[in-house]
């Protein structure tokens, strides 16, 4: 079992290291834990337990938290289990993701959990309950959109908690809307003109700001 970790691992976080530690070492080479500081959305990855599974790093961002966990319509009790991605190299992964709150209920970060289920794919039938993803639970859902908007509250203030939004110029705007729209942010309703107050400008600007960069990437 190999491990990496943050030399700025907060206290609240750090505590979760030993439960990281043990989900690995309970379910093999084929799992993964991560940690992610959602104070530093940009750089959220603060801890990985065998990072072999997807390959990740200190200091990398989120990748599935807003798509797969928080809009899933399974986000129930702060937590997700069971979704599959695929990685760049092909593995079919099953995560389960729970969100952590600090004292005062406020989001603070989040525990990811990776199983390489590619070489138990020939094995499906027999491993079929281990292998199911989730469906989506009844009823709570009010519930679960106002904890999903809260999350994102909390997601926005902190990428922009380190910058001046009145001192910006267009480029740095256009990096914190492009790295905002890579992460899934302005797939939740009403986002946009959540953005727009937070940076001091119309959300009109904010949709023409995501024109561009949605140009850039289709070039």
């Amino acid at each position: 079992m190999n491990f990496i970790s943050s030399d700025n691992i907060s206290p609240e976080l750090k505590q979760f290291i030993p439960t990281a530690k043990m989900i690995v070492s309970t379910f093999g080479n084929n799992c993964e834990v991560v940690l992610h500081d959602l104070a530093v959305p940009q750089h959220s990855v603060v801890f990985v337990c065998n990072n072999t599974v997807t390959g990740r790093s200190i200091g990398q961002s989120f990748d599935h938290l807003i798509k797969d966990v928080l809009l899933s319509g399974s986000l129930s009790d702060d937590y997700r289990g069971n979704y599959t991605f695929v990685t760049e190299d092909g593995k079919k992964i099953k995560s389960s993701t729970s969100l952590i709150r600090n004292a005062q209920g406020r989001v603070i970060g989040a525990l990811c959990i990776n199983y390489d289920i590619t070489p138990m794919e020939t094995l499906y039938s027999a491993m079929e309950e281990f292998l199911a993803t989730s469906v989506t639970a009844n009823g709570a859902k009010d519930n679960v959109v106002s904890s999903v908007g809260q999350v994102l509250d909390d997601l926005i203030d902190s990428i922009l908690k380190s910058v001046e939004t009145q001192k910006m110029t267009k480029r740095e705007r256009l990096e914190i809307i492009s790295f905002m729209d890579e992460k899934g942010v302005f797939l939740v309703k009403g986002s946009v003109e959540k953005v727009a107050a937070k940076m001091n400008i119309s959300s009109v600007t904010v949709y023409g700001y995501l024109d561009e960069v949605r140009k850039n990437y289709r070039k």
